[in-house]
């Protein structure tokens, strides 16, 4: 018998429908390390950094600080986190509200393409209005064509080059 729920479903080739769930966008939570963890570390493999273990300990706890001014969101698909973004609220000199960095964003690999950073992103953006931050902002590296393509279509590149000791 088909499913009377009343979201989107996909008939498989039996005819049955199955429920496609829904992707959810939330706060991390403390409960959360053990799933947080690996796609923590799939994103610096993605940018070809390691960091020292004391390092993620401090971002980790940082994250979950609710004094902190780190934040993580999460993409939620079937109880299992596939993408995260760290965020930073932070005073600026060009404003008298705070401004928001957008420091980390990753889709785990099997999830890409199935506009889970745009939801991100956008989550990110209601994050930072209720914050009541002045701007959003990120950076990613020029070779990150497919994350640039996706950006060009929600924020507006600046022509500042980034320098760093």
């Amino acid at each position: 018998m088909p499913s009377t729920d009343a979201r989107p479903g996909v008939r498989n080739n039996e005819g049955r429908c199955h429920t496609i769930t829904e992707m959810i966008i939330r706060p991390l939570a403390a409960e959360d390390r053990g799933t947080w963890e690996p796609l923590w570390h799939g994103y610096l493999e993605f940018y070809r950094a390691a960091l020292a273990p004391d390092v993620t300990e401090r971002t980790w706890e940082a994250l979950i600080d609710p004094t902190s001014p780190v934040h993580g969101l999460v993409a939620e698909q079937d109880g299992q986190l596939v993408g995260l973004a760290h965020l930073i609220l932070h005073p600026t000199t060009w404003a008298t509200r705070p401004t928001c960095y957008l420091e980390d964003l990753y889709v785990a690999k099997p999830w890409r393409g199935r506009d889970i950073a745009r939801r991100l992103i956008k989550a990110v953006y209601t994050f930072a209005d209720e914050s009541r931050a002045a701007t959003v902002y990120w950076h990613t590296q020029e070779y990150n064509a497919a994350a640039r393509s996706l950006y060009d279509t929600l924020a507006h590149r600046t022509s500042f080059v980034v320098y760093e000791r």
